[in-house]
């Protein structure tokens, strides 16, 4: 039976959130949803995650965004892997911020994506923008 492409990419994203442990264990991330090129993930910033200004340190805000992408770039059931990435910080997290990321496909052509990231407190503040450019690599996420 085909799975439709919505119904597809929540599994890709529940399959790979469920052995993710750098981004649900070691961060504390909650995977939102995962829809064909797009996906959203929460975290909250706890003292782990601040730094020697106690404010969220930028990798743990790197790390949120990255994470984000990859279920966004990963959505189709193609493998696929950060070819690039930048992030331009905008605002600190504190303490007791929940930041939400918000992956969003620009482009897929050929093995190439582009994505956007957007990183926002609780309270709407954009955080950090992020850019990510995604190449397929061999496989599937889920058997089609």
């Amino acid at each position: 039976m085909m799975r439709d492409a919505k119904e597809m990419a929540q599994q890709v994203g529940e399959t790979l959130f469920a052995v993710d442990i750098a981004s649900k264990d070691t961060m504390g991330m909650a995977l939102i949803s995962c829809e064909p090129g797009r996906a959203v993930l929460r975290m909250a910033v706890t003292e782990r995650h601040l730094n020697g200004h106690q404010i969220c340190h930028g990798g743990f805000i790197f790390t949120l965004a990255d994470s984000t992408f990859a279920f966004a770039c990963n959505s189709h059931n193609k493998n696929a892997v950060a070819a690039g990435c930048s992030i331009e910080f905008l605002k600190p997290g504190k303490l007791g911020d929940v930041l939400t990321c918000e992956g969003t496909e620009q482009v897929l052509s050929g093995r190439h994506g582009i994505y956007d990231m957007k990183v926002t407190n609780q309270n709407g503040e954009v955080i950090a923008m992020f850019r990510g450019k995604s190449a397929q690599i061999p496989g599937t996420v889920i058997p089609e």
